[in-house]
């Protein structure tokens, strides 16, 4: 390690990247932030002087050859998280891979092979899990707090327009990969069971102007789930909402009910004769979850430093990617799809 510190590099410099760069430059306990990589070198010049970052690379593959680089963290396109991620584990460096893991099953497989043969940690960018809601929620689920779980609904509306390479579903999976991994890794981890049988429905109702080249993207889907253990799921996502960035779960069980989330982003409200009733709406997953990435984050270098597993394993992301495979062909061919559990 250098300097006693876990030497950490970040592959990606975009929205979700600069979250856990400005963490690692501005204090993870044990770590130091020693790289950045971005094939936009506006962008990866960019973070390397706004962070003070020693080194910068257009091309992961040479901070992969940097000896000060002990930990990757990916956030590039997710149909490169597999390559990635296999690189650096054949490098000897430990992986915190955003969601969604990967495209398929078998790119999740090799990854999971990869960090094994190599004995480096991988984790997956599951952040709600660090949330203080929804860790609240799942302590109060396992207390039995509301008896039996028999329904969890979670819900994701993001405000902003997907990037161009988003609407190709080929190299995306669509908003239930981008956006909805989140909700399919929060019914997993509040039912404690493994997806059965997933129905989807989507459609393209607010990005007209992709349509003709990108007939297959949809901007609204909703998904419903039979669990292994008979539990029930819902899932409602969509994109370029506008309004703000809502995150809610219910779920309900024999003996009662939990909400977790809420669209204010405080509990100041206005009032006014010119504007009428007035409550701040939350605008940003960077906001609502800028302490869940935050712990995420030391979790991972402490899995490190104390040779342990991570909280959420790449079986987690493996799991999540299926079910989002199996929506997606749900929604292409219209019917019900079976999930395969292991």
């Amino acid at each position: 390690m250098t300097k006693g510190k876990i030497g950490v590099c970040v592959i990606g410099a975009g929205r979700a990247g600069a979250i856990h760069i400005k963490n690692f430059a501005y204090g993870i306990p044990e770590a130091r932030l020693v790289a950045v990589v971005d094939p936009l070198e506006k962008a990866a010049v960019k973070a390397q002087k706004e962070f003070e970052i020693p080194n910068y690379y257009l091309n992961y593959k040479e901070a992969l050859q940097n000896d000060a680089v002990d930990a990757v963290i990916v956030v590039a396109p997710t149909v490169y998280h597999r390559d990635i991620t296999v690189a650096a584990a054949n490098a000897g460096k430990h992986v915190l891979c955003e969601k969604p893991m990967a495209m398929n099953a078998s790119e999740c497989d090799e990854m999971i092979k990869g960090a094994k043969s190599n004995n480096v940690k991988l984790q997956v960018g599951f952040m709600r899990r660090y949330d203080a809601n929804f860790m609240a929620a799942k302590k109060r689920i396992s207390d039995g707090m509301i008896g039996d779980v028999v329904l969890v609904k979670s819900l994701t509306h993001g405000p902003s327009i997907p990037q161009r390479w988003q609407y190709d579903i080929t190299k995306s999976n669509g908003p239930l990969a981008e956006v909805n991994s989140h909700d399919i890794d929060t019914l997993r981890w509040f039912t404690e069971s493994e997806f059965k049988e997933v129905y989807a429905i989507a459609g393209n109702y607010r990005c007209a102007e992709v349509r003709d080249e990108f007939p297959d993207f949809y901007d609204n889907v909703i998904l419903s789930a039979r669990f292994i253990n008979g539990m029930q799921g819902f899932i409602d996502g969509a994109v370029s909402v506008g309004y703000g960035y809502d995150a809610r779960v219910e779920i309900l069980g024999t003996k009662g009910v939990l909400f977790v989330g809420q669209l204010n982003e405080n509990s100041v409200i206005m009032c006014s004769q010119a504007s009428g009733m007035m409550k701040p709406i939350v605008r940003s997953w960077k906001n609502l979850f800028i302490e869940a990435y935050r712990a995420e984050d030391i979790d991972f270098i402490g899995c490190i430093s104390e040779d342990r597993e991570p909280r959420v394993t790449g079986f987690d992301g493996l799991m999540a990617v299926k079910v989002v495979n199996a929506g997606n062909l749900s929604i292409k061919e219209k019917r019900p799809v079976l999930v395969d559990p292991t």
